[in-house]
This record gives structure tokens, C-alpha cells and sequence, in this order.
């Protein structure tokens, strides 16, 4: 995982005699100052009255000067907060088509009588329609790069690249899948890095220690490092599954990442409510190529005992993402949800009001973000050389009023429907909640009318068993 940055103080913009692509004024700027250290306030900082000019896809300034620039597109950004996009660092875009198929129920229930019936009924057409959904609900939310992990991951790839988003992507498998699973898997992200103009990242994707055996585990870790790919999985996800492991094989999920190479690689780990005390030595000597995906509300749904244990993660330096796992286990793909609820089941957990702060939680849904995707030189800042990804956030409605800290206004009081508009690589995705790559309506009535089908639970078969 790339190293932490904190941008620069705020500059005037360059005297270019071509024109900018965009430029926001009147905006208040989300900063990272470098100066500021880490502790309760993590370097955020708020600059009044700013102007972001963006070029070739790049913010090229962030300042409070008066810029005389011509531009291919301005937008007037008053009363509102121009920040960081968030990015949703563990998500399946496709289940949003299982969204509330599934309630109310224990996690082995979920996944053995209903999601992985029904999912084996998907074909590509409904992983299509899927992931159109999803990409349009996270640019509605703010989200501008999310990591995904599924299945018919070419007909994911295509879905971003149109939607104008940024994505790590990853094609799951299983051992079940004998030798073809991890093939697949490797052929996907070694076809799709850098494709849609750099935004689609990839990696490999087992989907977990306890459906992929170690042999193919080790066999993902040397891959990995011979092609230079990150990899994502699912490890530790709760406390049974570590106590399940350490009954059936004396040993940690963790600690089978250990064994298997996979902490020697860029590992994005996704949940890891199970990691406990003996985990963290072996984390700890990994160094910074380990992260962590948050996804706190799918925790709560399923009454899981623990939560991430971000304070221990923290002190060794491991970045933590926010993420809200697939919409059939979180019921939508609100990030900015994800960075409300990371403050206070922190606090909760730690029984200390003093921890999350709201600047923490902002840290943890941008730069923090931008880390655990393999990203952290590239976006979750508005700094001079960044790609240009941002979101304009509206302050002016009555339940953000009035402001007395405002990254507290951000974090608990301002919603997802809050974010007016969303830029990727100085594109415009959405202007005034206005959807300008996707087209919604026909997504759904497709989506409706191929539900009868999709959701049949008769045919007695599963794509894994959930045991473990």
C-alpha cells in the first residue's frame, strides 16, 4: 500500500495560457496539512472562501487568491464544502440486485439458504444492471472509487469505465473452483490494470481462508508479488470465524495469511472485527503493505460482537478504509453513512467519547481511503497534482444548521443526498443531483422485471457453502 501524504499548504494557481477544465470557486476547501502531525485533528483543516482549478484531469491549485483563469467549465460552489470523493474500499456493486432479499437473520442463514442460492442464478445481464445500479447510487452519495470484489468482473469493468468512475477491481474465486478460479482471477487483472484511462486498478480476489485452502492462498501470495498485484479478501470477518479456525487448525485467520505469504503482499483485508491480540505482532512486522476495510453497519445488522478494531490498527500504522460490503448485506452503498457509524462504534467499542473524532473519522474516509485501495498518491486529497476527484457538498439545508464545527457537520449531521455534485479526473458525473452518465429508470425496470427469476430458491443449488 502507498505510503501517507498530506498535501501542501494551499497555492495560487500556474498562469497556463491554455484553459483549465473546471474551476470551483466560492468553495470551502477540505485540506490536509502536513504541519499539523497526527492525533485528535489528523491534519484536516477547512481554507474559506477557496478556488480548485483543475487540469488534465488534475487539481492544479487549491487557493484563496483571485484566480484569472479561463476555464471549460466553472461552477459557483457557494455554501457548499468541496472535499475528497470518498471511496467505498470493499463492496460486490452487482449485489445491490439482492438488496433486502435477506432479513433479519444470522450471517450462516443469509449466506446458505438465500445469497448464495440466488446468486447462483446470476448471469451477466443481471451482474450488468447490478453494478449500472450501484455505480449510480455511489455517485449520488459522494462515492468517486470503490473495490470491488465479485464475480463476471469484465462486465463490471465495462459498467465503470462508463460510468466515469474509478475502481479496484478483483474477479473472486474459490478452491471449489479448482485451478480455472485463481486463473481466472489473474487473467482478469493482469487484462484490466490501468484500462479506462487509468482509472480501473485491479487485483486478486480469493474470496476467503476459510473457502480458499492454503495451497492456493500461497499460490495467490507468489502471483502477486511475480506481477506486482495487490490482493483483497475477506479475512477475519468476525470473532466465530477466528475461534472456528483456531478450533480446525490451532491457528488464526491471520495468522494463515502469515503462512501463506499473503502478509508479504499489498493485502486489503475487508472487515477484520475477528483480528484479536495475537494477530497483531504478525501485523506489525507486515509494515505498511497491510489495510483494513471497515464496513460497520453489516456489523451491527448482524449482531457481531466486535467491531474493527481501529485504535489497535492505528498504532501500528495500518490504514483503515471505510466500505459498506455489498448492499445485500448493508442495504445501500453509503459511504458517508459508513463514516458516521466508524465514529461511533468506535467509541462504543473503546467506551471513550474522545475517540473517534469527527476529524479522525474525515481522515479515515479520504486519505486513510485512498491508502487501503493502493491509491494514497494519487487521490484522497485536495492537493497540486492529485487527481482531480471531488465532491461539492451543499451545508445549507436546516438539519446542517448551524455550523459550530464543521467537521462535525460533515461527519454526523450532513447526508449523502447533501453531495450536489461529483467530479472523477475532472470529469462532472453528477451536477445539482443531476446524473449524467447513467440512466437510472431504464435500470430498474429491467432489473424489476428479471427479479422473479433471479430470486428462485427451488433448484437445491449454491455457488459455496458457508461453513466456517
Amino acid at each position: 500500500m502507498t505510503p501517507p501524504e498530506s498535501a501542501p499548504p494551499p497555492e495560487p494557481a500556474s498562469d497556463a495560457g491554455t484553459a483549465a477544465d473546471l474551476v470551483i470557486t466560492h468553495c470551502t476547501a477540505l485540506v490536509h496539512d502536513a504541519s499539523a502531525g497526527h492525533g485528535a485533528h489528523e491534519g484536516i483543516a477547512f481554507v474559506e472562501d477557496a478556488t480548485v482549478v483543475v487540469r488534465d484531469g488534475r487539481i492544479e491549485a487549491v487557493t484563496t487568491e483571485r484566480v484569472e483563469v479561463s476555464a471549460a467549465e466553472h461552477i459557483d460552489a457557494r455554501g457548499q464544502v468541496a472535499m475528497p470523493g470518498l471511496i467505498n474500499c470493499h463492496t460486490h456493486s452487482p449485489m445491490v440486485t439482492l438488496r433486502g432479499i435477506a432479513e433479519d437473520l444470522p450471517v450462516e442463514e443469509w449466506f446458505n439458504e438465500f445469497v448464495w442460492p440466488i446468486e447462483s442464478n446470476l448471469r451477466e445481464r443481471d451482474v450488468e444492471l447490478g453494478a449500472r445500479l450501484a455505480c449510480a447510487e455511489m455517485i449520488r452519495g459522494g462515492v468517486t472509487c470503490f473495490a470491488d470484489h465479485y464475480f463476471s468482473m469484465d462486465t463490471v469493468a465495462a459498467v465503470t469505465a462508463e460510468s466515469g468512475l474509478r475502481a479496484n477491481l478483483g474477479q473472486a474465486f474459490f478452491s471449489s473452483q479448482g485451478a480455472d478460479g485463481l486463473e481466472r482471477s489473474l487473467d482478469f487483472a493482469l487484462r484490466h490494470r490501468g484500462t479506462a484511462g487509468g482509472r480501473i486498478t485491479t487485483s486478486l480476489a480469493p474470496h476467503a481462508p476459510y473457502t480458499v485452502d492454503d495451497a492456493d492462498l500461497a499460490a495467490t501470495a507468489r502471483l502477486a508479488r511475480e506481477h506486482g498485484l495487490p490482493v483483497h479478501l475477506h479475512a477475519a470477518e468476525n470473532r466465530d470465524q477466528t475461534e472456528a479456525s483456531l478450533a480446525r487448525h490451532g491457528r488464526t485467520p491471520i495468522e494463515v495469511l502469515a503462512a501463506t505469504g499473503l502478509l508479504d503482499t499489498d493485502l486489503l483485508i475487508a472487515h477484520g472485527t475477528g483480528i484479536t491480540e495475537r494477530d497483531l505482532p504478525l501485523l506489525a512486522r507486515a509494515g505498511g503493505r497491510i489495510a483494513v476495510a471497515s464496513a460497520p453497519r453489516g456489523y451491527l445488522r448482524f449482531a457481531w460482537p466486535t467491531t474493527t478494531p481501529v485504535r489497535a490498527l492505528r498504532d501500528l500504522g495500518i490504514p483503515v478504509g471505510l466500505a459498506t460490503d455489498g448492499a445485500a448485506s448493508n442495504n445501500s452503498l453509503d459511504v458517508w453513512e459508513a463514516m458516521a457509524l466508524t465514529g461511533l462504534a468506535q467509541k462504543s467499542a473503546e467506551g471513550d467519547p474522545r475517540w473517534l473524532t469527527s476529524r479522525q473519522a474525515l481522515h479515515h474516509a479520504t486519505l486513510q481511503s485512498a491508502r487501503a485501495v493502493g491509491l494514497g498518491e494519487r487521490i484522497g486529497s485536495l492537493a497540486p497534482g492529485r487527481r482531480a476527484d471531488i465532491v461539492l457538498v451543499d451545508l445549507t439545508g436546516p438539519h446542517t444548521q448551524p455550523v459550530h464545527d464543521l467537521a462535525a457537520t460533515l461527519v454526523h449531521s450532513a447526508r449523502s443526498s447533501d453531495v450536489r455534485t461529483t467530479i472523477v479526473d475532472g470529469r462532472v458525473l453528477m451536477r445539482d443531483r443531476e446524473l449524467l452518465t447513467l440512466d437510472v429508470p431504464s435500470v430498474v425496470r429491467e432489473m424489476n422485471e428479471r427479479m422473479p427469476v433471479l430470486t428462485e430458491r427451488g433448484h437445491g443449488g449454491r455457488i459455496q457453502e458457508y461453513d466456517t
